[in-house]
């Protein structure tokens, strides 16, 4: 698997093409010392947990020609599109493979393309820059849109900001530009505005969306019927019109779907309503289907922090922070290549029983020596090969892979929580006296 994941970074993100790609976002420099690649190398290196900072993936590097300072202080400029493209890139590259049969998973609704939108804020970074030492509240670093394609298991898009206290709805104007024909968009309330509804439905694509109860306006509306029920509740639906928030009176038919819940949600919710504009035949229950989808996002989310260091909070600067991010995003799209491999070689049911936090360890802890015993160069052909020769040699790598290697743990349900009341006066108690007397 050490193997697999080396070959299919270099096939997604080879040296010439980084640099060319950045040449293209902030310009090309011909006199430039320190390459684009160079700090994607090590910051690949920290985010896929080889090494715990960039300090050290630099001791441990190649002689590079300029100095550790050097590294920190580009970080701290990359510009956040520079991250994005990167993300885009690596899912041009690796979606030709998995479009391959038996690569992806089923499609969640066939005939069209669906999308999953979410926001992700950074957790607090250590108080290193000069300005932060005297800061009591966490200095939080930026925060971003991420676009999810959950049958390829890609982040398709990835849209940044520095600024981690601005509205994530402020984001949604290069998520637009990106709609295309027979989308279905999927996202939580926070995204449930009348621009963004119009916006895909004028681009001739669809949105399952939640609706949020004061930001959206209409006039109109059909009596309300029932449609089925699904596994958590039951399901209603209705038709109303929205106005558009220009004021020139068009109207968009959209389909409302109430799921009213057997059980309340953690956060006390019992009844849950979306709104789609996909056509009638996709009944009421899918449509809960698709926005149920989201955990699939949320998992993505879970994975970047816990499997991948996503969050690496020695970099206190806003860019170099979020350009972490984007290489965890860009690194997911190459394990994501991988476990269609897998799925292509073993199938999906016996995919979905493989740890991801196991299999990451494995590759953490058996990349370095990978490094020593075979060098770099052996590797910088693979950047060149047609999709055809690199899904061959990912699936014959598959094949020779044990799974039971990789067992993914079962959790049972769980289990409530016990208030904490003892010694509520007290700093510290011994442990060893709970277990063994009780006395205090």
């Amino acid at each position: 698997m050490t193997v697999a994941v080396r070959s299919t970074l270099e096939y997604a993100l080879d040296a010439d093409a980084l640099d060319a790609l950045f040449d293209q976002t902030a310009g090309s420099r011909r006199d430039r010392q320190l390459l684009f690649s160079t700090c994607f190398d090590l910051m690949t290196t920290v985010v896929c947990r080889v090494k715990p900072s960039i300090h050290a993936a630099y001791q441990a590097a190649d002689p590079i020609n300029v100095s550790v300072s050097a590294i920190y202080r580009r970080l701290a400029r990359v510009r956040t599109d520079a991250g994005r493209q990167l993300v885009r890139h690596t899912a041009t590259r690796l979606e030709p493979i998995l479009r391959q049969a038996g690569w992806a998973n089923p499609d969640l609704l066939p005939g069209y393309r669906v999308k999953i939108l979410d926001g992700n804020h950074l957790a607090h970074t250590q108080r290193r820059i000069k300005r932060l030492r005297d800061v009591v509240a966490g200095p939080l670093p930026g925060h971003s849109l991420v676009v999810l394609d959950p049958a390829l298991g890609l982040a398709l898009d990835v849209i940044c900001c520095e600024d981690a206290h601005a509205q994530e709805r402020s984001l949604l104007g290069p998520i637009l530009g990106t709609v295309a024909a027979r989308d279905v968009w999927v996202a939580d309330r926070n995204f449930c505005t009348t621009g963004l509804l119009f916006g895909i439905a004028q681009r001739k694509a669809f949105f399952v969306i939640r609706r949020h109860a004061a930001t959206l306006t209409w006039d109109r509306e059909s009596e309300w019927k029932h449609v089925g029920r699904t596994d958590t509740g039951t399901l209603a639906e209705q038709t109303i019109w929205l106005q558009n928030p220009d004021g020139d009176g068009t109207e968009l038919e959209v389909r409302r779907v109430r799921l009213t819940l057997d059980e309340p949600t953690e956060g006390g919710d019992a009844v849950i309503e979306m709104l789609t504009n996909l056509p009638a035949e996709v009944a009421g229950v899918l449509v809960a289907g698709l926005y149920r989808s989201r955990w699939t996002v949320e998992a993505l989310f879970l994975r970047l922090t816990t499997v991948l260091k996503c969050e690496v909070n020695t970099l206190g600067y806003p860019p170099a922070a979020l350009f972490g991010f984007c290489v965890a995003l860009a690194s997911s799209n190459v394990y994501a290549g991988v476990k269609g491999a897998l799925r292509s070689a073993h199938g999906v049911a016996a995919t979905e029983g493989v740890s991801d936090y196991h299999l990451a360890l494995e590759v953490a802890s058996v990349s370095r020596g990978l490094a020593i015993a075979v060098p770099g160069e052996t590797w910088s052909e693979i950047g060149s090969w047609p999709a055809e020769r690199m899904s061959e040699w990912l699936v014959n790598l598959a094949r020779r892979t044990k799974l039971s290697r990789y067992p993914k743990a079962k959790r049972g349900p769980k289990k409530p929580k016990t208030r904490r009341t003892r010694f509520a006066d007290k700093t510290h108690i011994a442990t060893s006296r709970l277990l063994n007397d009780g006395q205090a």
